[in-house]
């Protein structure tokens, strides 16, 4: 943490104040919390962003949707539009998010996707829509106390361990440590792949103090995947990439492409970026040079849904773009104790 941070300290005391208070009401019944119609299952953190809440999502669904009929909610974050929508084939990053649309996207309709930032209402309405289904898993609601879920999972990432961290705007946390109480289990995510035991206790014991006694602790890391082309003049193999992430942790991405890719150039750019077309003129002329002959754009999942939608246009459409898949990567026996419990408690109660 930079020095200055301290100087924030007394907005940080404030905040912890209200949030503090916030949750005081709500877990003593003062501020009611009400039930879903349908079981819900809440992915969030205590963080802004960048503990990989959107590869988590995907990697339940994978993991239930075989077992139970199932859908997603998110608010839609970076969307121009608000209110509850369903996403559909025609629907575009700028009118239900980049991370809702990724998912639709990712699962080929499969799965119903919705947005709305009402979480109570949202549910409402979808078990209207859809009266069968069985399970709604949230991406980004646990701070949404409004809604009372059944079983909440706390993200916190391996470089920046909610232990660690402090409340904003001093540190990144949106509300105290004590808030993982809440959770049924806390992943720490993004790990090293050859994590060892050593470091995993030691991490344990520094998240211990903020958990439940009843809570799970599983850690996680990112497997990627090869590369497959979505726009652009087609191009079967390549020599080199520009490496380009819009998300709120670029870290990761951006490392691995080093490691595993001749990286020409790389553009980082913030969570839920609009992209212009004058971030295709930079990537162009970098293609046009020499060190660009057999280069294409390499960038995420979530990117690739916004640019695919861009690739129409005179600019992007001359840029070969590739997306780099990711998943979680949990090891086998974490896995199944995090199904076995999620099995109890949502799918056969």
């Amino acid at each position: 943490m930079p020095w200055y941070a301290y100087l924030l300290a007394p907005a940080a005391f404030l905040f912890q104040g209200i949030t503090a208070a916030r949750n005081f009401l709500f877990d003593r019944g003062l501020i009611r919390s009400q039930k879903s119609p349908i079981p819900t299952l809440v992915v969030g953190n205590l963080s802004v962003g960048g503990t990989g809440k959107t590869p988590w999502v995907e990697f339940l669904v994978r993991k239930l949707r075989n077992e139970v009929a199932l859908a997603t909610l998110s608010r839609g974050y970076g969307r121009k539009t608000t209110g509850f929508l369903q996403v559909l084939p025609s629907s575009s990053a700028a009118e239900v998010g980049d991370e809702p649309l990724q998912l639709f996207t990712q699962f080929k309709e499969a799965i119903p996707v919705f947005v709305g930032e009402d979480r109570v209402g949202a549910t409402q309405k979808i078990q209207q829509v859809l009266p069968d289904l069985q399970l709604l898993i949230l991406d980004d609601a646990f701070q949404h106390r409004q809604l009372n879920p059944d079983f909440r999972i706390v993200l916190t990432p391996y470089s920046s361990p909610f232990s660690k961290d402090y409340l904003l705007p001093m540190g990144r946390l949106r509300e105290s440590r004590a808030g993982a109480k809440r959770a049924e289990v806390v992943v720490v995510t993004k790990c090293p792949a050859e994590l060892s035991q050593d470091e995993k206790n030691k991490l344990a014991g520094e998240l211990a103090p903020y958990l439940n006694s009843e809570a799970d602790l599983f850690f996680s890391s990112l497997s990627y995947g090869k590369p497959y082309q979505v726009s652009g003049p087609k191009q079967t193999d390549f020599t080199a990439v520009i490496a380009l992430a819009g998300l709120a942790d670029n870290g990761p991405f951006l490392a691995y492409c080093n490691q595993q890719y001749a990286v020409i150039d790389s553009f980082s750019f913030s969570d839920h970026y609009a992209y212009k077309p004058e971030d295709a003129t930079r990537i162009l002329e970098v293609l046009g040079q020499e060190k660009g002959k057999n280069a294409v754009l390499l960038t995420t999942e979530k990117d690739a849904v916004k640019l695919k939608t861009l690739a129409a246009t005179e600019m992007w459409s001359k840029i070969s773009i590739f997306a780099l898949p990711i998943q979680v990567a949990l090891e086998p026996s974490q896995e199944e104790r995090l199904l076995q419990r999620l099995r109890k408690n949502l799918l056969h109660p």
